[in-house]
């Protein structure tokens, strides 16, 4: 096994399309979800904001080039502080379980609620249980080893809290304060990131306080691993410029992605400079920006080690000062003792992996370990290394940093040893897909905020995982952050027009099923429960065509609200059709019209089905069985074509019998009139 190590020609990506351009999917593809924590069930907003979107994907690339040349996985990310704090403080409260067991109870939650969502994973590892955990260290070694063999890794000195009172160091999550970058609205940070992902050095956090004694801890130099991501920071730029010029990469996603990739600043309030001239000339070489309508002036130095010893002076001289976003040493190593262990190399012994690098090439491991359960060790560079394969990956805005910024170099670094040219043409990086906050009525959701946001689990006590698919991905999360408004979940004073996710999920449980219904009825009732012979209307083929080409485009760019869009004009536009032309059938006992109108409607039931199947994949499926055809009914290459395209002897084939009032896409039990 080699981790990144194989030659390409073409890089694969997701360009951008000319107007009217059909887009092309690579032959293969491997889709993943953003891992959720192992110390916590997930709510709402883990799957209604990431991983409905890439199954949804995951789903339609399986119906598009093949089930067999997709792999959709995701796991648990079992390690770091933040498992390691929420299990110490549930020992606490009498809590008996060990740590494995904690984190195991977890894993199998999340892995039943993504079922209960129809969520199609074909794997859902755990980082440090079973063989995937196995799996992880091997790989994990691996990629240090590369990395550090390609001269990407140095050790570096940095203080680490420490807890005086404890007499124990701290890990990320057991310190808390304010984020130092400016305009952050961040509500908590930790030792080095805060709540919206950006990354500071410990020495920058504001008004620190031990989590465990409640007071402030003190710094203590700790030598770590670390990998040189600042080196990195040309070829990242350069990538960053050929998405944005090529691709369809997000905009929103560029712009986060942008302010990253500024020099290093250093923010200092006027009020603390009485002569910024003498202040200039201690610090070394930098450039001033000098605005006299701003309350700071900003230095910006040519790289890091200039501004650590601008900061250094500006400490000694007690003036406080902010630093900008900017590239830091992404940090591979810590002390803590729950974490996948890094290889002994040279005077460096007995630390782990920090959560986050490793969680970034876990997807990796649960390829590889999916992959040994079937015998297929060998093709791992196939999936994630080939020209011919494509790499996505969906995740939440706050992960922009580490998925398109940490991983671009990481992955960067295990291709091509340190001092050769990075060529973004020549390196293979994944396509990231960052979506918008799902927010909570109108707060960001977080299980740490005031108002608890329902879990996944508990929206199932009201609503389908249809309507709630339905809903979710009309929410345009692509390009804004939306807030998430179940009515059942409002105080009754608070309820203002319609519940949305009974709106968005009406238009399968409501007007597709009648559609689909009222054609089953009247083939029973007039056409012997067999497929009339015949073509649909130009008018309709059009409509079909135009929604199956729209959706394609859509669904290549992850718009999947536009989707939405799609599918409410086609579905009501057919339905109209049948309404207005059956009631003129039957009552001039047209037969002909009514033939005619029945192989319309059904044609276009047909392509529907089609397009809906990644997003309510269960009513499809059942409209599928009563066609009583196979699986060949998802497959694009004849999504224009009748049923009757499928049916070897339309005379003979007949379909399911449909009974009165049954329903393909079904609403909740306590939606349905009371007996």
């Amino acid at each position: 096994m080699k981790i990144m190590n194989r030659k390409v020609k073409n890089n694969m990506i997701s360009k951008r399309l000319a107007p009217g351009e059909r887009p092309t999917f690579p032959r293969r593809a491997i889709i993943t979800a953003g891992m959720p924590y192992g110390n916590k069930n997930l709510h709402f907003g883990h799957v209604g904001g990431m991983f409905l979107h890439a199954d949804i994907f995951a789903r339609f690339l399986r119906d598009r080039i093949g089930k067999d040349n997709v792999i959709f996985l995701s796991g648990t990310d079992c390690y770091g502080s933040p498992i390691l704090e929420s299990w110490r403080r549930l020992q606490e409260s009498g809590y008996e379980g060990s740590l494995e067991d904690y984190v195991y109870k977890n894993h199998m939650n999340q892995k039943e609620t993504l079922e209960r969502y129809g969520i199609g994973l074909d794997f859902f590892g755990a980082s440090a249980l079973g063989e995937a955990g196995a799996v992880h260290k091997q790989v994990s070694a691996e990629v240090f080893h590369t990395l550090y063999k390609n001269n990407y890794l140095k050790k570096m000195s940095i203080p680490q809290f420490y807890d005086e009172e404890k007499k124990v160091f701290l890990n990320g999550r057991q310190v808390t304060g304010r984020c130092p970058i400016p305009g952050c609205a961040s509500e908590k940070a930790y030792a080095d990131e805060c709540s919206c992902g950006h990354q500071f050095l410990p020495s920058e956090l504001i008004d620190p306080v031990s989590c465990l004694s409640n007071k402030r801890p003190i710094l203590k130099e700790v030598e770590n691993w670390y990998f040189d991501l600042e080196y990195c920071m040309p070829m990242i730029r350069e990538y960053h410029d050929f998405l944005r010029k090529n691709t369809n990469t997000r905009k929103y996603q560029l712009e986060t992605v942008e302010e990253f990739l500024k020099k290093p600043l250093l923010h200092v309030p006027k009020k603390y400079i009485s002569d910024i001239t003498e202040l200039s000339e201690k610090l070394p070489p930098h450039k001033l920006q000098n605005d006299p309508a701003k309350p700071s002036v900003v230095f910006e130095f040519e790289n890091l080690d200039h501004r650590d010893r601008a900061r250094k002076i500006l400490e000694e001289e007690n003036i406080h000062y902010t630093s900008g976003k900017t590239l830091v040493p992404f940090r591979l190593s810590g002390n803590i003792t729950w974490g996948v262990p890094v290889p002994e190399c040279e005077d460096m012994k007995d630390l782990t992996f920090w959560v986050w690098p490793e969680s970034l090439w876990a997807p990796i491991s649960f390829t590889l370990t999916y992959l040994k359960e079937q015998g297929r060790e060998a093709e791992l560079s196939k999936w994630w290394y080939d020209e011919e394969s494509m790499v996505y990956q969906f995740i939440g805005e706050d992960n922009i940093y580490f998925y398109a910024i940490a991983q671009t170099g990481l992955f960067a670094g295990l291709q091509v040893a340190k001092g050769k040219v990075l060529k973004t043409g020549s390196l293979h990086l994944s396509h990231i897909i960052a979506n918008r906050h799902l927010l909570y009525m109108d707060t960001k959701a977080s299980s740490s905020s005031e108002l608890k946001p329902p879990l996944a689990d508990e929206l199932l006590d009201y609503y389908t995982r249809d309507q709630l698919r339905m809903h979710f991905m009309s929410l345009g999360l692509s390009s804004k952050s939306v807030g998430f408004k179940p009515q059942v979940f409002q105080k009754e004073e608070d309820r203002t027009g319609p519940d949305m996710v009974l709106k968005d999920g009406n238009l399968i449980t409501n007007v597709f099923n009648r559609l689909i219904r009222s054609c089953f009825y009247a083939i029973q009732n007039n056409f012997e429960g067999k497929v009339p012979e015949g073509e649909a209307i130009e008018q309709i083929k059009l409509m079909a065509e135009k929604a199956v080409l729209d959706y394609e485009r859509h669904m290549y760019n992850h718009e999947f609200h536009r989707i939405s869009y799609v599918l409410d004009d086609l579905i009501r536009s057919v339905n109209k059709h049948w309404v207005n032309n059956i009631k003129i059938a039957d009552a001039a006992g047209d037969t002909a019209l009514r033939k005619q109108l029945v192989t319309d409607c059904f044609y276009a039931c047909k392509i529907t089905a089609v397009l809906l199947h990644p997003i309510v994949p269960t009513g499809c499926e059942m409209f599928r069985e009563y066609l009583n055809l196979g699986e060949e009914l998802w497959d694009w290459n004849h999504i224009l074509e009748p049923v009757s395209f499928y049916i070897a002897n339309t005379n003979s084939h007949k379909l399911k019998f449909l009974e009165p009032r049954v329903d393909f896409f079904k609403k909740h039990d306590c939606q349905l009139p009371k007996a």
